[in-house]
């Protein structure tokens, strides 16, 4: 596969999120097949930087350009045997291919870039990915089997929504106030409470919290008929006792 270095040179250093940084010592193994031997190179303190399935590698956290790629496809990142403590490697399945043997600072900073390490492939995403997708097709189905499921019968929910007492209907006794005066007028109570507001069809007058009242304009409408009963009641009081 070939890249162009200047695209990636830019993209290793541009503002795009980074996935996990960091120093780890590196060196690089060399299977050769028909030798049958490795070939291993020294251990060099790098600065990596891991963006979606690339690997970048600069000589300093502060340099302009990476030194190196890795790009993770067709690797696995495993623990590996060596000298050194905190030691990984990226093995790649092609015969032949490089082997990319780090080692972090400590045991939290190796476990954190294996785990970041073994999620960056595209293989891995894919897996995500068709995971997810069957997640929503279950979650669709089993929203598809509640709307087709029989509704409760309107008294049963009307039933469901009185027991809160904070829901019940409006009382029909005057409700006493601090300063002694009633809020509800007998007559003027039953009225408003038995007779339905403007644009409330009759069937309407059980609950002001039934299912049927769904529309917002009709709860307005009725739980505005309090308000026009106690207004009127106020003002019938100012004119007795400003005569």
């Amino acid at each position: 596969m070939k890249l162009n270095e200047r695209s990636v040179a830019h993209y290793a250093t541009c503002d795009s999120p980074t996935d996990h940084a960091g120093f780890l010592r590196k060196r690089v193994e060399r299977h050769h097949h028909h030798a049958h031997h490795h070939h291993a190179t020294s251990y060099q303190r790098r600065w990596f930087v891991l963006k979606g399935n690339l690997l970048f590698y600069f000589e300093e956290r502060d340099s302009r350009e990476p030194v190196g790629l890795v790009v993770l496809e067709g690797c696995t990142v495993e623990l590996c045997e060596a000298a050194e403590e905190f030691a990984f490697a990226i093995r790649f399945d092609d015969a032949g291919a490089r082997a990319y043997v780090l080692v972090a600072d400590g045991q939290a900073a190796m476990e954190a870039w294996v785990k970041a390490l073994s999620r960056a492939s595209f293989d891995y995403m894919r897996l995500v990915v068709r995971e997810l997708e069957k997640q929503l097709e279950e979650a669709c189905k089993s929203l598809a089997a509640c709307r087709q499921s029989p509704r409760r019968s309107s008294s049963s929910s009307r039933k469901r929504h009185l027991s809160n007492p904070a829901l019940l209907p409006l009382p029909e006794k005057p409700a006493v106030l601090e300063n002694g005066y009633s809020t509800w007028g007998s007559g003027a109570a039953g009225s408003a409470v038995g007779s339905p507001a403007p644009g409330l069809s009759p069937g309407m007058t059980e609950s002001p919290v039934s299912p049927e009242t769904a529309c917002f304009s009709k709860l307005h409408g009725w739980y505005g008929q309090e308000i026009a009963v106690l207004r009127r009641e106020w003002q019938e009081r100012q004119k007795r006792g400003h005569p």
